[in-house]
């Protein structure tokens, strides 16, 4: 797959930041389309930053976690607390 960055002249929301894009084709499995279409119609969000967030969260917690930090989701209204991990 080739990448072409393509300049793009203010990076939405943050004006006079420049920035680049960078265009990418991926085919999905089926469960991952429908997640990313149910994804888009609860958030209201488009494709374009339902997928920017992925990545972005993705390297985040990858990141973390590498370093030796636990990922744990909370139950807000029982406390249960359950460890999370990437396989």
């Amino acid at each position: 797959m080739a990448v072409v960055p393509v300049p793009v002249s203010f990076r939405p929301g943050i004006l006079g930041q420049p920035t680049t894009v960078t265009p990418i084709t991926v085919p999905l499995i089926a469960g991952v389309a429908d997640d990313l279409r149910r994804l888009g119609e609860r958030t209201k969000l488009s494709t374009t930053d339902v997928v920017n967030r992925a990545i972005t969260s993705y390297e985040f917690f990858d990141a973390r976690l590498r370093t030796g930090y636990d990922l744990i989701v909370r139950d807000g209204r029982t406390g249960e607390a359950r460890f999370v991990w990437f396989s």
